[in-house]
């Protein structure tokens, strides 16, 4: 597998100046008109670091704010793409949920054959095999093991409560704790599916579910849009890149379509 940030449509963009950049957005900004082309051409193509090195060269060129400049020249969905593009990395997903289990989810990829065993029996306990629901075991597991030993703990549970973590979720669960347990269980199996799948539901009947489009779009391109784009092409059989297209419109589809990169 890729290393993080080698599964991404946005890579560092060979020959970076941010002098030059900053230059070309104030140059786009001046004046009457906006030249909204370069702003994407710009912005849409720079990795978090370089956007960043941008905005402090921006300051020192001009004296100005590019994040204030941005605000006062572009708005609607386009103006959220941007800001999203110039914002510090975020935690978008179950956010909420892991705010509120104490320490943070352990970001490796040792699997503990032993502990998963014991994880997936303390999960059996906690609501398959009880009356009532601890939601607390669920959450201090879901919430804070890393994603390999979750897929362990997943198969181990299989065997123990003889069906799956979801059906028992289901069961067990309501509301938005029911949804966001669901959540960390589909991203932990097959990341790239789970955000394949938000995209779909995003863009999919009648009107856009916009903030979503937009978080995903902005916090995945430099990680793993690539395989995101892959299983979103094998689970719906149409193109990310066609999906957006036929979806969005103006500066707003071109930027999504820039961050997608390409059919």
């Amino acid at each position: 597998m890729a290393a993080v940030g080698q599964r991404g449509t946005v890579q560092q963009y060979p020959g970076f100046n941010s002098q030059e950049d900053a230059a070309k957005l104030r140059k786009a900004m001046k004046g009457l008109g906006t030249d909204e082309d370069a702003i994407i051409e710009v912005l849409a193509r720079r990795t978090i670091a370089q956007r960043q090195q941008i905005k402090t060269d921006f300051k020192t060129a001009f004296g100005r704010d590019l994040i204030s400049d941005l605000k006062s020249e572009i708005s609607g969905n386009f103006e959220q793409v941007v800001l999203g593009l110039m914002m510090t990395p975020v935690m978008y997903d179950v956010h909420e949920l892991k705010k509120a289990i104490k320490g943070n989810r352990d970001e490796g990829s040792v699997v503990d054959e032993e502990r998963a065993k014991q994880d997936a029996q303390v999960l059996y306990e906690a609501g398959e095999k009880q009356w009532g629901t601890d939601e607390t075991a669920f959450l201090s597991i879901l919430c804070v093991r890393n994603p390999a030993h979750l897929r362990k703990v997943f198969e181990d549970y299989n065997i123990i409560a003889n069906k799956d973590i979801e059906s028992s979720i289901k069961g067990e669960m309501s509301g938005s704790l029911e949804t966001a347990l669901l959540a960390i269980v589909k991203n932990m199996k097959n990341q790239p599916a789970y955000f394949a799948e938000r995209l779909y539901k995003s863009m999919k009947g009648a009107g856009t579910d916009d903030d979503t489009l937009i978080r995903v779009m902005v916090s995945r391109c430099e990680v793993d849009m690539l395989d995101i784009k892959q299983e979103f092409q094998r689970m719906y059989g149409k193109s990310l890149y066609s999906f957006i297209k036929g979806d969005c419109s103006g500066d707003y589809k071109k930027i999504l379509l820039e961050l997608c990169g390409g059919e």
